[in-house]
């Protein structure tokens, strides 16, 4: 176990990791600032996203590594990866690899959409049963999923 100054204040990287062996990743777009999605790493995804410089995460849904973009084509190259205070939340800067005119799709969400964060709750309900939910003004699909993720 290391000591909580060290882990605050040291410059030894010591991810912790949940229960499941899981740890949050936020990450964010480096020209923009946007936040493009919200996921989760295992080690293995971690480790391979630091050697590799290109994000790669833990699909709960699926159970397995998942390379960001591996299907899609739009990759997470990485600029920068910070961990909080405590050390149990990655952040990720990264630039969506996209090329020509497609550079205006770059998208980070699997609905074809530039954000996993597309849509937006209002503020003022007595009960998240009564929040009402908005599309955002950049909410429209930059690709048609469909298109992109066939499976054959």
């Amino acid at each position: 176990m290391t000591d909580k100054k060290e882990l605050e204040e040291g410059l030894v990287f010591n991810p912790r990791f949940d229960k499941n062996g899981l740890i949050p990743c936020i990450t964010t777009c480096n020209r923009s600032g946007d936040v493009l999605m919200f996921a989760f790493m295992n080690k293995e995804a971690l480790e391979i996203t630091i050697q590799s410089g290109e994000a790669h995460y833990w699909s709960r849904s699926r159970q397995c590594l998942w390379h960001k973009g591996a299907s899609s084509g739009y990759t997470q190259q990485i600029i920068e990866i910070r961990v909080d205070c405590d050390q149990d939340c990655i952040w990720l800067r990264v630039e969506v690899n996209v090329s020509g005119d497609d550079a205006a799709k770059a998208a980070a969400c699997h609905t074809g959409r530039k954000t996993c964060f597309y849509r937006r709750i209002e503020v003022g309900a007595q009960s998240i049963s009564d929040a009402k939910m908005r599309f955002c003004d950049d909410s429209e699909p930059l690709f048609d999923p469909n298109e992109v993720y066939k499976t054959e």
